[in-house]
């Protein structure tokens, strides 16, 4: 069996390739299965990897329509830190939905021949893709490929952001870029639960968006309102942890510091070390590039610390793990639902007109890449 898949590679001297590979599929082991790939989402997680630092305004198309080849230079200054994968051809994709083709002779792995699944496994922008029966959570029946796709990266970080408030005493939430489809998910999964949330998002229409959802509290940082809007959204709230997608630029610090302000209404006075309500901000995104800004004006009590999924999996436990996959299956079309903008092929991920869009990141405009699309 041979399979199609989107290759990515920096080379040494400072270019991007992106490619279209054709590879042997090789044969399942005991505990393996074959998923033919009918459905993987493009998140902000699988750029880094696809695209980079490179500069796409100047990105070229060599090649054939069926197998184009795009190269894009990347600025010099951000060459060396792209040194780890120098001239190394990397398959891109983390996750995706497909049905299982071929099974392994493990009981596993048979109970799931012919059955739709979600999969974790990387390399997921591929037609074929073979896989451990771990990676793989059986949809339930009538879930479509679609349906499932994103069933793994954002479900799950919204189940991981809730179970960490829970595991580290904190009484609410805050997350940044909060529009966006996971930010969609955890207003849903904190309405379900009576836990407060604080969104901050980037435009109005955001506000209208969220507060459709039933969203108490949304602020928006294009307002000159906004650090008095967050500190009276943090006082209500009492929220003392944020999840920041952004990374870069002041917003971490203005967390922080509306924190700082919201702990000081409740106990006022002089402290020369600042309250002793402890807070916290994850950074679990990378959607500003830009370097991290903290203006150190929120006492002592704080941390801020990078967040991922598989850590947090891998604290809490299989157990753990296994109960949040399980409700990601049971309600993949309720309360974790993804949206997509267009549904393109392998190739057409290569179109340079497509990249301008998915790689935006923006509210609204995310691509589902199917590499089946369009193949016989």
């Amino acid at each position: 069996m041979k399979s199609r898949q989107i290759r990515s590679k920096v080379t040494s001297e400072g270019q991007l390739e992106l490619s279209i590979a054709e590879v042997d599929v090789p044969s399942p082991g005991p505990d393996e299965v074959v998923v033919r790939v009918e459905a993987s989402p493009i998140n902000p997680s699988d750029l880094g990897l696809l695209v980079g630092p490179a500069d796409m305004s100047q990105a070229q198309v060599s090649g054939s329509p069926n197998n184009p080849v795009l190269t894009a230079p990347i600025p010099p200054k951000l060459v060396a830190s792209q040194a780890d994968r120098f001239d190394q051809s990397l398959a891109a994709g983390n996750e995706g939905a497909g049905v299982v083709v071929e099974a392994g002779s493990g009981a596993a792995a048979q109970a799931l021949k012919g059955k739709m699944v979600g999969a974790i496994a990387r390399e997921m922008y591929s037609q074929y893709r073979v896989m451990n029966v771990a990676q793989c959570l059986e949809l339930r029946e009538g879930t479509t490929a679609k349906e499932g796709a994103a069933c793994f990266v954002n479900p799950l970080t919204v189940l991981g952001m809730v179970e960490t408030m829970r595991l580290e005493g904190h009484a609410a939430l805050v997350h940044t870029a909060a529009a966006s489809n996971l930010g969609q998910m955890l207003q849903k999964v904190c309405n379900d639960e009576g836990i407060d949330l604080v969104n901050v998002v980037r435009r109005p229409e955001h506000v209208a968006l969220l507060k459709g959802l039933g969203a108490k509290h949304v602020c928006d940082t294009s307002q000159d309102s906004f650090e008095a809007d967050l500190t009276e959204a943090l006082i209500e709230t009492g929220a003392t942890l944020a999840f920041d997608a952004t990374g870069g630029g002041p917003l971490p610090t203005q967390l922080l510091s509306c924190m700082e302000a919201a702990a000081k209404t409740k106990d006022p006075g002089f402290n020369r070390y600042g309250s002793n309500v402890y807070k916290q901000v994850y950074i679990y995104g990378g959607l500003d590039t830009s370097p991290t800004v903290l203006h150190r004006n929120f006492g002592l009590a704080w941390g801020l610390g990078g967040w991922l999924l598989t850590p947090f999996l891998e604290r809490v436990g299989p157990e753990a793990a296994e109960r949040l996959r399980q409700r990601v299956a049971d309600e993949v079309t309720t309360t974790f639902a993804s949206h997509y903008a267009k549904e393109i092929s392998l190739a057409e991920a290569l179109d340079p007109e497509n990249i301008a869009v998915y790689n935006r990141r923006a509210t609204g405009e995310k691509y589902l890449i199917n590499p089946n699309k369009d193949v016989g």
